[in-house]
């Protein structure tokens, strides 16, 4: 199919189209310069066009994000999705893996990444994958408390680890290091954590800074297109701050080597929102968003992701286990625990944040302080879905950005008055333009991960992932913001039509990016005579049904990075 868009009002960062009334021609699923006369026009007069967005750290697939869902009957029955000639799926928070791509679709979204894989669970994540219609998904397995990557670390052979590194990209068919709670979820296995950056891990002797350093070291040596993805120690714990500024720090020396894409970073922060506290404890519980807001604004090396709280009743889950279990502990709630042998452990428990609650106002200012008051250059939105809240909230979010009228509303109306008494978010005037969200929601995330080159664009060669918004770039009514980009007027997924009117016209099936990086013969071949004997040492399974095999090949969109000048 052929399309031109005409008369669009286009916003395009990566391209430096702020505003511009212009044309977008689409041939073959990418932007072309012009297209036949036989092209299908879509009027887009008086409507903002952007690229299709692009969430960098969600929990959409895979075993807790499953887990969710089973032990939540409630949370299904809350919001049913049932519309004609699309599959029915159900759930709020955790929707059901159809609902998921149906909405993200809805909302103008084409591409996600799932945060957070165990390695040794990356099938059941392809399978929900599979499962997940209309989207480019990408996968991360977590790194950050592998038995392997430590022993390695510890040691200081970085070759190694690197080697090992990239075997797991392959043989999980993910994406990007990730790393959460650096030996503190090692340590949860032995029910204990580690409390900041330097606390050694029990039986490895490494700490959180070495983690974390090493395995941004390996990522550069490596070249891999996205930077670690890091969630610091002490997340949520009232005078954290000071944790996460250290971990920011502890990589600045490093320099950003890709060999894919053009990031310029070596460190992304996720959920900044859950590590900008405070106080000691939750009764002098405080925002200390503004020195995070100032770290970053000052730092080359870093771009974070806000994790927005939205204020809704949500499931949290993440390999920050004994963060979960703490709270179990505060709420009383539901609570499911596992460890994953020897790579990761994760819990899931319910949530509630309710608007009137001091604390949790506190939290929703925090990250409307963190948006506010740091360079848009710098900052992704998120909502660390769904632990902060459901990303079907994010034209909320779009709207509290761009309206102080709307912000200020549930500032005076609806949230508890710690929101005004411990934050700064009521003295900020900002309010964020159509170029500012194109960055926060596309541009921002395709160069961190990378795919700067056919994605988050418009520019011609870009895939041609593209959302249509009916609205006016300088509206200010919070509401219609928030309608205006929660159901896209069009959206294009590859080059075919897929929303009309915010409804789901075409249904695809997902892609699935992945990293294929090769290392030096002579390492490979030393590494895999170790893994063979940890893997008949310590693993309950046989190395050689520990890969992802092209069963469950998903459309693989494979990004092939030669590494094999690590000898």
């Amino acid at each position: 199919m052929e399309y031109i868009i005409k008369n669009g009002i286009v916003y395009d960062p990566l391209n430096g189209v702020d505003g511009e009334k212009m044309d977008i021609c689409v041939k073959d699923g990418k932007i072309v310069e012009s297209v036949s006369g036989n092209a299908v026009e879509i009027d887009a007069n008086g409507c903002v066009v952007m690229p299709g967005g692009i969430d960098s750290h969600t929990h959409v697939a895979g075993p807790k994000v499953n887990t969710g869902r089973v032990m939540r009957p409630e949370d299904s029955k809350k919001d049913i999705y049932n519309k004609k000639g699309l599959r029915s799926g159900s759930g709020f928070s955790v929707p059901s893996t159809f609902k998921t791509g149906y909405e993200y679709s809805e909302m103008g979204y084409t591409t996600v990444v799932e945060a957070a894989v165990p390695p040794l669970l990356a099938r059941h994540t392809h399978e929900e994958i599979i499962d997940t219609p209309q989207l480019d998904m990408a996968a991360m397995p977590v790194m950050g408390n592998n038995w392997m990557i430590m022993e390695y670390l510890k040691e200081e052979n970085y070759e190694m680890c690197a080697a090992y590194v990239a075997w797991l990209l392959r043989a999980t068919r993910g994406y990007a290091i990730k790393i959460v709670n650096p030996g503190g979820t090692e340590a949860w296995g032995w029910g204990k954590n580690v409390h900041g950056i330097d606390d050694p891990v029990p039986y490895f002797g490494i700490t959180g800074r070495e983690i974390v350093r090493g395995l941004a070291k390996v990522n550069e040596m490596l070249g891999l297109p996205h930077s670690i993805h890091v969630h610091p120690n002490d997340l949520g714990h009232p005078g954290n701050w000071e944790t996460t500024i250290a971990t920011m720090d502890c990589v600045k020396d490093i320099e950003a080597k890709p060999k894919y894409g053009e990031r310029d970073t070596v460190y992304y922060n996720t959920h900044v929102q859950f590590h900008s506290y405070g106080g000691t404890s939750w009764k002098d519980f405080v925002s200390k968003g503004i020195e995070i807001a100032e770290y970053i604004n000052k730092s080359s090396h870093v771009i974070v992701d806000v994790g927005q709280i939205t204020l809704d009743e949500t499931t949290t889950m993440t390999a920050d286990g004994p963060m979960e279990y703490d709270l179990h502990m505060t709420n009383g709630l539901k609570w499911a625990n596992c460890d994953v042998e020897l790579e990761t452990g994760s819990g899931v428990v319910p949530f509630i944040y309710k608007p009137k609650g001091p604390v949790y106002s506190v939290q929703w200012g925090i990250g409307l302080e963190i948006f506010l008051n740091t360079d848009t250059n710098k900052i992704i939105l998120t909502t660390d879905n769904p632990n902060a809240g459901p990303f079907t909230r994010y034209s909320r979010i779009i709207a509290w950005l761009m309206s102080k009228e709307y912000r200020d509303d549930w500032l005076n109306n609806k949230v508890h008055a710690w929101a005004k008494q411990r934050t700064s978010v009521a003295d900020s005037d900002k309010e964020y333009s159509m170029y500012e969200i194109a960055k926060v929601t596309r541009a921002n995330q395709a160069k961190v991960l990378g795919l700067s080159e056919e994605k988050g664009h418009l520019g011609v060669g870009a895939d041609a992932d593209i959302a249509i918004y009916e609205i006016n770039p300088e509206e200010k009514d919070g509401k219609v913001i928030e309608k205006a980009f929660r159901y896209a007027k069009y959206v294009l997924k590859g080059g075919e039509l897929v929303v009309k009117t915010g409804n789901v016209v075409k249904e695809l099936p997902s892609n699935t990016i992945y990293v294929n990086a090769k290392v030096d013969d002579a390492l490979e071949e030393e590494l895999m005579k170790d893994l063979r004997a940890k893997f008949k040492k310590y693993y309950s399974v046989n190395i050689d049904n520990y890969p992802v095999s092209d069963h469950y090949a998903n459309n693989w969109k494979p990004i092939n990075i030669d590494a094999t000048d690590i000898k």
